[in-house]
């Protein structure tokens, strides 16, 4: 079975239901569809278009949870990127303290960034201005992020769309 895309009244993603769920909503007219899949379910005389996007037709307060600091979702927010030198290899990227821990560096989103192996070697224990490695992007907090539920690189091209309205987690740095 296919994923559909669920959308809060206010166009928010809210998470993904199964087909045969966002089928039986559709018929209680809990949503509409935002966008069609290319198939169709059909009968001897109707065709049904299968959804790929949902939205509900009232609005659902969500609970504003804070995302769990972990390094898969660390990795997620910076989008496989090192903050340094700003090469993109998923296998190999770690998480660095912005300011080391031995230096009183604490793990909170704002002094964790993804880095590559090479860098993160090369930073050590000094800080990015001592290693002169200035940062690309200033670390932050991020909020409800639907790619923390959904890999945008595996989400379906019409909820790109949707997703890409939340899926701000670092500043890029102004110069």
């Amino acid at each position: 079975m296919s994923d559909v895309l669920l959308l809060n009244f206010t166009y928010e993603p809210l998470g993904i239901v199964d087909l045969a769920r966002a089928v039986r909503m559709l018929f209680a007219r809990k949503v509409e569809i935002v966008h069609r899949g290319d198939r169709e379910i059909r009968t001897t005389s109707v065709a049904f278009p299968l959804p790929s996007v949902v939205r509900l037709l009232y609005f659902v307060k969500r609970h504003r949870n804070k995302v769990a600091l972990t390094k898969k979702n660390v990795l997620l927010r910076d989008k496989y990127t090192c903050a340094y030198c700003g090469t993109h290899s998923g296998r190999e990227m770690t998480v660095d303290h912005v300011i080391p821990r031995s230096r009183g560096g604490r793990s909170v989103w704002e002094n964790l960034v993804a880095s590559c192996s090479t860098c993160n070697a090369r930073k050590g224990d000094r800080t990015p201005d001592e290693a002169r490695m200035p940062l690309r992007r200033v670390p932050r907090e991020p909020r409800f992020i639907p790619w923390v539920v959904v890999r945008r690189h595996t989400a379906p091209d019409e909820w790109v769309k949707y997703l890409s309205l939340y899926s701000v987690g670092i500043e890029e740095r102004v110069s």
